[in-house]
């Protein structure tokens, strides 16, 4: 069963631009990890400061497989640096974890 994992990722203002380009440098970095899915980077559009990293995955078993492997840990190096050296531009970030229990055909 498809199991949805969103990262809701609260950004000030001023760094919503450098959290996008960081993600669009990394455009495919699980795309080909087993059991994925898809994946959206959601901006917001009101006064929300929450970003949310939505991604899909064909079980539990497969989204662990990518936390687990080297590329997951590449792409979130440097968490202990400051955002302007590589850092996180994130104030927080929560992981929401789901899966599908309705919806349109097609949705998905």
């Amino acid at each position: 069963m498809t199991v949805i994992k969103i990262n809701a990722i609260t950004v000030p203002a001023e760094s919503g631009d450098e959290l996008a380009q960081r993600f669009a440098a990394r455009a495919g970095a699980v795309d080909g990890q087993d059991g994925f899915e898809g994946f959206e980077l959601l901006r917001p559009t009101d006064e929300r400061n929450q970003w949310l990293v939505v991604t899909r995955w064909r079980d539990e078993a497969s989204f662990q497989g990518w936390v687990s492997s080297a590329a997951f840990s590449h792409g979130h190096a440097g968490a202990d640096r400051p955002a302007a050296h590589g850092g996180p531009v994130a104030v927080t970030s929560e992981l929401w974890s789901y899966e599908v229990a309705g919806g349109s055909p097609g949705a998905g």
